[in-house]
C-alpha cells in the first residue's frame, strides 16, 4: 500500500524533526512551502508562461534529442545561428559548460523566433534531471546553468514480503531506491537473504520529483520491519551531530557488522561440516556462506578493519581478509578483481567495496564465498550476533523518547 501522507501527518512530522534535534539547535534541513501567492493586476489579461526562466510563449519551441555522434553546433546552424556566434560562446564559457560533455539521447529546447526567418534566440540542453545549460543568442551571447525545482512529497508505504523486499516494492511501483534505503537502515538487524513470505514493513519518508519525474527518496522519517516473528522499529534521531536509528529501547540500529557484504542476492550454499565439494567430489567442511550474484557485482566490507591480505591463494581464488578487531576477521573468496586500493596493511571502513563477485579458483560459477572467523575458528556468519554501536545517551533520553512516541504513532495510522 502507498499514499501521500495527510496534512495532520505533515505537522506530527515536522513536530518530529525539530524534536530530534540537539537542544539550542532547531534549524531544519528541508523546507516545505505550503503556497506560492501571485500578485496579479487586473489589467492584466495574458499571463506570462516561463521555462527555465525564459518567457516561452514569446517563441516558437523546438523540441528534439541528441543524436549519437550529434553536436549542438549542427543543430543551432540549421536554425539561423552562425558558426562566429557559436564559437564565442564554446570559446568564451567553457568555464560554465564544456560541449564535449554532451550526452546522446538527451533532450533539448530551441527558442525561435515567430517569424519566417524562425532563427533561434535560445538553446537549452537538459544536461541532467537537475541541471540544464542555456545558450543565448541575442544581443549578448552566453551559456549560463539552470537549476530545476526538487519538490519533496511526504509518502507512506507499506507491504508484505512473496518472495523479497524487491520485488515487493517493484510490485507497488515503488522507486527502487527506497528498497537500497531500507535495506541500508536494516542491514545489521535483518537478513534481507532470509525473509521468508509474510514478513512484512511499513514506511514514511520523503521522496523527490522534478517535472513530477521522481528522483527517489531522500530522508525517512521513520520504518518497521517485521522479520520471523519480531517487529524492529527504526526511529531517526540525531546524537553527537550525527542522525543514525534506533530501535524502540534506544539501542543502535547500527552494529559492528553489516549482515552480509552484498546485496540483492541469494543463499546458494550455507555453512556446512560436511557438504559435497561440487568440483572435487568429495565430502569435506564449508565453513563459510556462499552467495550466488552476477560477475561484477560489488562486495562490501562488513565492517571497519585492516586488511591483512589480498591475493590468489589456490582454490580460494582471489581473496581478501580483514581483521576487525581482536576478536573477529572475515575472507571473501573467488572475486574476479579486487576493489580500489585494497592490498595488505590497508584499512578500510564498513560499506567499503573491497572486491567484486567473480569465479576464480576452484568454482562451478560466479558467486561469492563468506567466510567469519572468531578468535581464529570460523563459525556460521549466519549466526553471528553482532554487537551494538552505543545507545541513546542519557542526556539524550527525553528527547529521543518524544521522537518514539511521534514514530510510533504515525507507523501504527496505516497498514
Amino acid at each position: 500500500m502507498t499514499g501521500r501522507i495527510h496534512f495532520r501527518f505533515l505537522i506530527v512530522l515536522l513536530i518530529l524533526f525539530y524534536s530530534c534535534q540537539p537542544s539550542g539547535r532547531r534549524e531544519a534541513e528541508v523546507s516545505y512551502s505550503i503556497a506560492d501567492s501571485l500578485s496579479v493586476s487586473p489589467s492584466d489579461t495574458v499571463t506570462p508562461v516561463f521555462m527555465y526562466g525564459i518567457r516561452s510563449d514569446s517563441f516558437d519551441l523546438v523540441h528534439g534529442k541528441i543524436k549519437r555522434n550529434g553536436f549542438l553546433s549542427e543543430i543551432l546552424i540549421q536554425h539561423g545561428v552562425t558558426m562566429q556566434e557559436i564559437d564565442h560562446s564554446v570559446r568564451n564559457f567553457k568555464s560554465v559548460f564544456d560541449v564535449r560533455s554532451v550526452r546522446a539521447g538527451n533532450t533539448y529546447v530551441l527558442f525561435c523566433d515567430k517569424d519566417s526567418i524562425a532563427r533561434a534566440r535560445y538553446l537549452v540542453y537538459e544536461h541532467d534531471p537537475t541541471t540544464c545549460y542555456v545558450f543565448s543568442f541575442n544581443d549578448s551571447i552566453y551559456i549560463t546553468p539552470y537549476r530545476k525545482e526538487i519538490k519533496s512529497k511526504i509518502k507512506y508505504a507499506s507491504g508484505i514480503i512473496e518472495t523479497s523486499l524487491w520485488e515487493a516494492m517493484m510490485a507497488d511501483s515503488l522507486h527502487p531506491s527506497l528498497a537500497i534505503g531500507l535495506s541500508e537502515i536494516f542491514a545489521w538487524t535483518v537478513d534481507f537473504f532470509g525473509l521468508q513470505k509474510g514478513d512484512s514493513f511499513k514506511v514514511i519518508y520523503e521522496e523527490m520529483f522534478v517535472d513530477e519525474k521522481s528522483l527517489g527518496t531522500g530522508k525517512i522519517f521513520g520504518a518497521q520491519f517485521s522479520w520471523s516473528g519480531a517487529v524492529i522499529t527504526a526511529i531517526p534521531f540525531i546524537q553527537d551531530g550525527r542522525e543514525s536509528f534506533f530501535d524502540i529501547d534506544g539501542n543502535s540500529l547500527r552494529k559492528a557488522f553489516l549482515k552480509a557484504p552484498l546485496q540483492f542476492s541469494r543463499i546458494s550454499s550455507r555453512y556446512s561440516s560436511s557438504r559435497l565439494h561440487p568440483i572435487l567430489r568429495i565430502r569435506r567442511p564449508h565453513f563459510g556462506v556462499d552467495y550466488a550474484a552476477p560477475v561484477g557485482t560489488p562486495v562490501h566490507a562488513i565492517g571497519d578493519g585492516r586488511i591483512t591480505s589480498a591475493t590468489r591463494e589456490n582454490g580460494s581464488g582471489l581473496m581478501v581478509r580483514i581483521q576487525h578487531n581482536s576478536v573477529y576477521s572475515t575472507a571473501y573468496l573467488h572475486l574476479s578483481n579486487f576493489g580500489k586500493g585494497v592490498a595488505a596493511g590497508t584499512y578500510v571502513k564498513q560499506g567499503d567495496i573491497i572486491g567484486y563477485v567473480g569465479s576464480s579458483g576452484l568454482s562451478t560459477g560466479p558467486h561469492l564465498d563468506f567466510r567469519f572467523y572468531m578468535n581464529g575458528s570460523p563459525v556460521d556468519p549466519l549466526k553471528v550476533e553482532a554487537p551494538p554501536v552505543e545507545p541513546v545517551s542519557e542526556e539524550n533520553l527525553e528527547r529521543f523518547e518524544i521522537n518514539k512516541a511521534v514514530v510510533i504513532s504515525l507507523l501504527a495510522t496505516f497498514n
